[in-house]
């Protein structure tokens, strides 16, 4: 499955309404790490079909970032049927972002 951008324009529909688990990954173009484990996330997309999994860029989407409390990228957060329920700061192992999803 393709990862969703995100804006506030959608963030409702892809994330909060959405009625499995969703895996939101706040990034920044210029930040290195968020690099580094953006194609964890890609494969995390992949791989498990049955996740929805987003991406917030803080740069374009700085409402989003305040919104959510980042203050640091990069920053995941897991929602289930609408709540937060999970979040991570920096890179993670994959295994790892996997645990939070379940």
């Amino acid at each position: 499955m393709a990862v969703i951008q995100v804006t506030k324009d959608n963030i409702d529909s892809e994330v909060f309404s959405y009625k499995g688990n969703v895996l939101i990954d706040f990034y920044a173009d210029w930040c290195g790490p968020c690099r580094m484990l953006s194609p964890v996330v890609e494969e995390i997309s992949n791989d498990f079909p049955q996740y929805r999994v987003c991406k917030v860029n803080i740069d374009e989407q700085p409402e989003l970032a305040q919104r959510f409390g980042v203050t640091s990228v990069p920053t995941l957060f897991v929602v289930k049927q609408g709540m937060v329920v999970n979040q991570s700061v920096g890179v993670v192992p994959k295994r790892n972002i996997i645990l939070m999803l379940r």
